[in-house]
């Protein structure tokens, strides 16, 4: 089985329609494939996927036990199994270790060619257990600033949480990581390579473990909602980046452009390869599709079970700490993956969203201080 998870450091730049086509199109091609809708926190893959919404899911096994295979459906698409998320059960964003150790062995256990995951947005811990259940692991991004930079911070997240999975607890790689965590304005300034330097000189085996793991991981990147064919440079850019900071060879799998058919596809409840299988959209999926068929199946050099011990600090929670973002665009801009017109498109951007609000705060502070008098009147 090859697990595919597909993930983006942000939420709107088409994960679930790629998954969710993605999977149709292995099956076109006689696969059998596992769907899991694991972007616990918002789960609606079902919609993209055009099936009713079902009424048990991962929230339900988990919760009430049996056998996985009793919340897995056959959809109307050959070869297309699929399992809801349960987004309505609380505490589903948060799984312990034991839960999602269990949810993997069942995933893991079920006859299929792939295992397609949908996991949720962001570089939440779960999300980068899950990504990490494979090498060969899709992140969706959009040409956007803010879209490209979030998937750069997915991936150098996804780097620290697989360094942490490489060290032992208690290990002097451990430990020295654990040292250089506590001066995080220093740490987040050094790329991954000097920081393997560092852990190499107190603990050349775990050091030598996480090289052996980064030449495995392979993850492959998508580049979607490209309205010029310019847009899809931004993806070797990221590609460039990747390699240069994080050591990290970065698969280019393919560009999607902006395709309105997508929208009517959503409404007439079917998924855009099969309302419109010749559609740009389509194709595009049906080429990503085919490089993946292509391709084999490779897997870390061993799978470590899943431990509640993280880097909570900032470096695993870049994608909302200010300060880490300003280094990491530093990087890009270095590199050349965000130009300065695209930063200074982004900040005139957020200017006005700024002066919109301003002005809005400023209506509702009138409207409060007249119902206040009015209410003083009466």
């Amino acid at each position: 089985m090859q697990v595919i998870p597909v993930a983006s450091g942000k939420g709107g730049v088409g994960k679930s329609l790629l998954s969710a086509n993605l999977a149709i199109a292995l099956g076109q091609a006689g696969k059998k494939v596992l769907l899991a809708d694991l972007d616990l926190g918002a789960s609606n893959l079902h919609l993209v996927l055009g099936v009713q919404s079902p009424k048990a899911g991962i929230g339900t096994w988990l919760t009430g036990g049996g056998a996985l295979e009793s919340v897995i459906i056959k959809t109307a698409w050959p070869g297309v199994s699929f399992i809801a998320g349960d987004s309505e059960i609380p505490g589903l964003t948060s799984l312990r270790a034991p839960q999602k150790s269990a949810l993997t062995k069942g995933l893991l256990k079920y006859d299929a060619d792939y295992l397609v995951l949908d996991l949720g947005a962001g570089t939440h811990l779960g999300i980068l257990d899950f990504f990490l259940m494979s090498p060969q692991g899709i992140v969706v991004t959009a040409p956007s600033v803010t879209a490209t930079l979030n998937a750069y911070l997915f991936l150098k997240n996804a780097v620290f949480r697989l360094m942490y999975d490489c060290f032992k607890k208690g290990s002097p790689a451990w430990n020295r990581l654990e040292a250089m965590k506590k001066d995080s304005a220093s740490l987040q300034r050094m790329y991954i390579p000097h920081i393997v330097a560092e852990i190499e000189k107190a603990d050349p085996e775990s050091a030598a473990k996480f090289r052996r793991s980064m030449d495995t991981f392979h993850p492959r990147l998508v580049m979607n909602m490209i309205e010029d064919p310019k847009d899809a440079d931004k993806a070797l850019k990221i590609r460039r980046s990747c390699k240069e900071y994080l050591n990290l060879e970065l698969e280019h799998l393919g560009v999607i452009y902006r395709d309105a058919l997508q929208d009517t596809a959503l409404a007439s409840r079917l998924p855009i390869v099969v309302y419109k299988p010749q559609s740009i959209l389509s194709q595009a999926v049906y080429r990503i599709a085919d490089k993946i068929l292509q391709s084999e199946t490779e897997s870390f050099e061993e799978f470590s079970e899943f431990s509640d011990e993280s880097f909570q600090s900032a470096e695993m929670e870049a994608a909302i700490d200010f300060d880490s973002k300003m280094n990491y665009v530093e990087e890009l801009v270095g590199s050349g993956a965000l130009s300065m017109g695209d930063l200074a498109e982004t900040i005139k951007s957020q200017q006005y969203e700024i002066s919109v609000l301003r002005k809005e705060n400023q209506l509702l502070k009138t409207k409060l201080a007249l119902a206040i008098q009015q209410g003083y009147e009466l």
